[in-house]
């Protein structure tokens, strides 16, 4: 019985291939927002991004949206010559690929009141 390769596929698993729902990776976004750990939040969602991709949902452009929305903020704590620059790109792809899907509200209101807070 092979046991590190089982423990290995299921490591490579995105959350919601696991069966975490979609919901639940966005509350945990929002709260790595709230806390300052974009660079975090970006990994959490782009993890559950990958199979929304794959599966070709709806869903795809805006969680990619909302991933480019914590790059735009962690661009901003790094605070680098480009910073600001390169943040207003970003946030330019979370404006093209964000939605009015219900189920974003909560990340959507995080991401404005970031934006509001870093002045982007």
């Amino acid at each position: 019985m092979d046991t590190g390769s089982n423990a290995s596929s299921q490591k490579k698993a995105s959350m919601t291939d696991r069966g975490e729902d979609l919901e639940a990776v966005l509350g945990r976004y929002c709260e790595l927002l709230a806390a300052g750990e974009y660079f975090e939040a970006h990994e959490v969602l782009e993890e559950a991004w990958h199979p929304l991709r794959r599966r070709d949902d709806p869903l795809r452009h805006p969680v990619k949206g909302l991933i480019n929305a914590a790059i735009a903020f962690e661009h901003l704590k790094r605070d680098r010559p480009k910073s600001r620059r390169v943040a207003r790109r970003a946030m330019e792809g979370y404006e093209r690929r964000v939605s009015d899907d219900p189920r974003l509200e909560e990340a959507k209101a995080a991401v404005e009141r970031l934006r509001k807070s870093w002045g982007i």
